[in-house]
């Protein structure tokens, strides 16, 4: 389960790393032959958040973020695993109330377009609550390597 879900956050932070990549030099390209393109820097702007925040997921499957694992180590050894369930309930915690806010913003902009395409402020919000539960899922696949890291001598 776990190699298929990294597969396809990979793919999905690639499908929006090469639409922004094209989008934003569709942008250029237009402007340089004279017509400027009045939706790309906002479309590019939301591309960005769906790369940031899906990259971020990608980036809690692999333990790939900052943290101090020598905080840990340095506890006696009985001591390790609670606290490394300690920060990882604090983390679930916080992608849950991420979830959550991110939803309830998605009904008060329900009715909202985007200022230069006739988009609703909710489809380009949406990236908050869909990447917080992306990241939570990816939190609790790595937990078992956290673990194992916290029980070792």
């Amino acid at each position: 389960m776990r190699r298929g879900f990294e597969r396809a956050l990979e793919g999905m932070v690639i499908l929006f790393m090469v639409a922004l990549a094209v989008e934003v030099t569709a942008g250029v390209v237009f402007r340089y032959l004279g017509y400027s393109l009045s939706w790309y820097d906002e479309v590019a702007s939301i591309l960005l958040a769906w790369v940031t925040y899906s990259g971020a997921a990608l980036g809690a499957l692999k333990r790939a973020h900052i943290g101090v694992p020598e905080l840990v180590r340095l506890l006696p050894p009985r001591a390790r695993v609670p606290m490394a369930l300690f920060a990882e309930a604090t983390v679930f915690a916080f992608l849950v109330l991420l979830a959550w806010v991110g939803y309830a913003v998605l009904e008060v902009l329900a009715g909202d377009k985007l200022v230069s395409i006739p988009v609703s402020v909710a489809w380009a919000q949406s990236v908050i609550p869909i990447c917080a539960t992306l990241f939570i899922v990816a939190q609790a696949l790595a937990l078992p390597d956290t673990l194992r890291e916290a029980r070792q001598p």
